[in-house]
C-alpha cells in the first residue's frame, strides 16, 4: 500500500513540476524512448499536449512514435537544433551518460528533469 501511494505521488510531483514549467512558457521534450520511460509517460498522461517529441540515439526508434502517447522520435540533434528549456531524462538509467553527451546542451542554457527515484531539475 505504501508503495502505491508512493507511486501515485511520485506522478503528481512530476505532474505538477511539468505543468508549472509549461505554465511558466518553458519548453520540455523527452530524452530516450524506453520500455520504462513510455510507461512512465503513459502512466503519467504525458503525451503531445505536455511536450512536442522525445529524442533517441537508436536510429530504430527515430522516425517512429512513443506507444500510447504518439509523441515523434528525433534524432538527438534535435536538441541542438531546438533548444527545448529542459529535457525528462527517460533512460534514468542512463542519465549521467545522456548529460555528458549533452555538454553543449547545457552549457547554452539546457536543463534536465531526472525523474527517478525522486522528480528534480538538475543543470
Amino acid at each position: 500500500r505504501r508503495f502505491a501511494r508512493d507511486v501515485v505521488r511520485h506522478r503528481e510531483v512530476l505532474r505538477g513540476l511539468l505543468q508549472q514549467l509549461r505554465r511558466d512558457g518553458r519548453r520540455v521534450v523527452g530524452y530516450g524512448a524506453p520500455a520504462k520511460g513510455n510507461t512512465l509517460l503513459n502512466y503519467c498522461g504525458i503525451d503531445g499536449d505536455w511536450m512536442p517529441y522525445v529524442v533517441d540515439k537508436n536510429p530504430l526508434k527515430v522516425g517512429l512514435y512513443t506507444p500510447g502517447t504518439h509523441l515523434p522520435v528525433r534524432p538527438v540533434a534535435t536538441l541542438l537544433e531546438d533548444q527545448p528549456d529542459y529535457v525528462l531524462i527517460l533512460a534514468w538509467n542512463f542519465a549521467e551518460e545522456i548529460m555528458s553527451q549533452q555538454r553543449e546542451y547545457a552549457a547554452r542554457g539546457g536543463r534536465f528533469i531526472l525523474p527517478v527515484p525522486a522528480p528534480e531539475v538538475v543543470s
